[in-house]
């Protein structure tokens, strides 16, 4: 990966939801490759423990306060971007929203039971019993916001015929591994469908789109679920998952990098998933 890192010396990189977890992984990641760097988040607390990570790594930093699913919000960042690097060459349309509520941790929990327990088929009853709210809320961030995102990174890729466009989706979205949480599976799996749509549209343009579809991330959230869930409940997830660990977040950010550089990959949904999805 060292030779791609060099490549991205004098690039500039915008990584949405970099406050904390995978997404400050990335940015950090992408800043010890030589780019200059981006951020955004709503939480600015932890933007600024990346912000401060980033340049500790070398790189010039942008931190912003944006909401991802208000257009408005996302056309004033591009601006604030435009006005301090003059450009931008790497989009990572990282900002989403997990599933990770105690409702949530509830219908997760059943769900591995139900997956790894000699049990009476039956439905799980998770569709029937969401709400409007829960299921609008999901799209706004996690399908409107990487619109908004990838709308206005083309519009300054497009004329000066260079770009990368990373977007994070999920195994959720490619596989049933996530019925529990039928918001996010079909928000990830819009995410795969608009990278492979937009990627044969702009890749004329030297603009290459590609996603990338992580299983479990080893984030604060994932070791507190294990601790939460006990000894029964991890081991019903590990029957699920062959490589028996969760990625690190150093390891999906390697690969983000990867994506950001030069390569001959176009629409590709590329899934680091430990064999959870074969």
């Amino acid at each position: 990966m060292q030779s791609q890192r060099q490549n991205l010396a004098g690039r500039v990189a915008l990584v949405t939801g970099a406050g904390r977890g995978m997404g400050g992984a990335i940015a950090i990641d992408l800043a010890r490759a030589g780019a200059s760097v981006a951020i955004c988040d709503i939480d600015m607390p932890a933007l600024e423990e990346t912000r401060a990570a980033v340049e500790a790594a070398g790189a010039r930093c942008l931190a912003l306060r944006c909401d991802v699913s208000s257009s408005s919000e996302v056309a004033n960042m591009f601006s604030r971007i435009v006005e301090r690097f003059g450009t931008l060459h790497i989009l990572v349309n990282n900002a989403a929203l997990v599933p990770n509520s105690p409702v949530d941790t509830g219908r997760r929990n059943r769900h591995y039971a139900y997956m790894t327990t000699p049990v009476p088929r039956q439905s799980l009853g998770f569709t029937s019993a969401m709400s409007d709210e829960e299921w609008h809320r999901y799209w706004d961030v996690n399908v409107h916001g990487l619109f908004y995102c990838t709308r206005e990174a083309l519009r300054l890729m497009e004329p000066q015929r260079d770009g990368r466009i990373i977007n994070i989706a999920s195994i959720a979205g490619i596989s049933a591994m996530s019925a529990h949480s039928p918001h996010y599976s079909a928000t990830k799996g819009a995410v795969v469908a608009f990278t492979r749509s937009v990627a044969a549209e702009v890749a004329g343009a030297n603009i290459f789109v590609n996603a990338m579809a992580p299983g479990g991330v080893a984030t604060p959230e994932f070791t507190n679920y294990f601790e939460a869930a006990g000894e029964e409940k991890c081991n019903q997830f590990w029957q699920l998952c062959p490589a028996g660990r969760l990625g690190t977040m150093e390891e999906y950010a390697s690969m983000v990098t990867y994506l950001a550089g030069d390569h001959y990959l176009v629409g590709q949904i590329i899934s680091p998933n430990g064999g959870a999805v074969i």
